[in-house]
């Protein structure tokens, strides 16, 4: 295969995003080198509590190049997810370097073209003319600044630390936070042998079958994207008051805001894969929203106070990107980039950004898309850096693969 260029374009994050983007550069000709911080590939996805399954469906949530078993059923497990990335970067024969973490990323220089220095571990400075950051949505987890949480006496953890409910069994339980990691851990300890488990809820999300009549939602999702926000609000609204039960006898009131509005904000429907029974059954409890915690209770927004043993904090994670490219101003003030896909910050050229959206369509199909939107654009950029420019001879002749 011909290459572009003998440098290579660094992608920084060896889960889908990074591992997706590296294949189709390669497709593309670019010479792509994985910087994994961990010790392989899809280490977020090997943290993850143990009954997760993908909520979108086996199809759509393919990276390219290699569709994901059939044998892994249709809501693929979190362990076969893991498979399948070890498989993808085995099948791309991707060039992945574990245990390396990039700290900064700053221009290489001055002149035009200079490209990329990067700052990563035992003191490496690599560059490269391009850049691609894929280190992931959930990157940092989130705890709230809880007043008193420090003098608590029970057990306080992020739900990136939990796992399965056999630590929990006979404890009381408050899962805080209604996505749908904290839906799905709620309804995890309910079933595991929880003493009490108890859900507080801030605002309440907008609760959908995962599929209906073997048509998943993920599929309207994807069919819906681009049309009016306040048409697919008012559609949602009528789809979920005739499939869902209304659970506001039981704590948990229909929210508000529309469907499409809140997955904008970032709050994306929540699959029930369970949590609607368990709350009828009143095996989940909703309660309303932590506000502090005492020596021996919590606080609610409703001024009920109640002793939970353990709380677990389902409250989402950072994109952790302010000490790497903070100082080069392309986030917003949720501290994402400004841009992804194919376009590059006019600021920062060729430094590219995958994986920092939440959208209702499927993160993991919009990954795949992004990919090859980006090896587009990193390959036209490359090949007009060669001598004599893409449309000249020097594009077209063959470079000699480096070893």
């Amino acid at each position: 295969m011909e290459r572009t260029d003998d440098r290579p374009v660094y992608v920084i994050g060896g889960g889908p995003a990074g591992l997706a983007t590296a294949a189709a550069l390669g497709k593309r000709g670019v010479r792509a080198v994985v910087l994994e911080r961990s010790d392989a590939v899809g280490a977020s996805w090997r943290g993850h509590y143990d009954r997760l399954r993908l909520h979108t469906t086996r199809k759509h949530s393919a990276l390219p190049g290699l569709p994901i078993p059939r044998r892994f059923g249709r809501w693929v497990s979190r362990d076969n997810v893991v498979r399948y990335l070890e498989k993808y970067a085995q099948f791309h024969d991707l060039d992945v370097v574990t245990g390396v973490e990039v700290s900064r990323i700053e221009p290489a220089g001055d002149a035009p073209g200079a490209g990329w220095l990067l700052h990563a571990t035992g003191g490496r400075r690599l560059t490269a003319r391009a850049v691609v950051v894929a280190t992931g949505y959930n990157h940092t987890p989130y705890l709230p600044e809880w007043p008193g949480a420090d003098e608590w006496n029970g057990r306080l953890l992020h739900a990136s630390d939990y796992r399965e409910p056999s630590p929990f069994h006979g404890k009381d339980v408050l899962v805080v936070g209604v996505g749908n990691t904290g839906a799905e851990i709620a309804v995890d300890l309910a079933e595991g042998g929880a003493g009490r488990v108890r859900l507080a809820v801030r605002t309440p999300p907008y609760i959908m079958r995962r599929s209906t009549l073997g048509w998943p939602s993920q599929r309207t999702a994807i069919l819906v994207r681009r049309l009016p926000v306040p048409l697919v609000n008012q559609g949602a609204r009528l789809l979920t008051r005739l499939s869902m039960p209304d659970l506001t006898p039981y704590g948990l009131s229909r929210p508000k805001a529309g469907l499409y509005t809140r997955a904008r904000q970032g709050a994306i429907p929540v699959q029930d894969v369970g949590l609607v029974k368990a709350v009828r059954a009143g095996r989940v409890r909703p309660v309303a929203s932590v506000v502090s915690f005492g020596e021996q209770h919590v606080l609610l927004a409703d001024g009920g106070r109640i002793a939970p043993e353990v709380v677990i904090a389902a409250t989402g994670y950072r994109r952790g990107l302010e000490k790497m490219i903070g100082h080069l101003e392309i986030l917003d003030t949720r501290g994402r980039p400004v841009v992804r896909g194919g376009r590059t910050p006019a600021r920062t050229p060729g430094l590219y950004f995958t994986g920092y959206t939440n959208p209702i369509s499927g993160t993991l199909r919009e990954i795949a898309l992004d990919a090859d939107r980006i090896a587009r654009a990193v390959g036209r950029r490359v090949r007009a850096d060669k001598p004599g420019g893409q449309g000249g001879p020097g594009g077209r002749k063959r470079r000699k693969s480096p070893r």
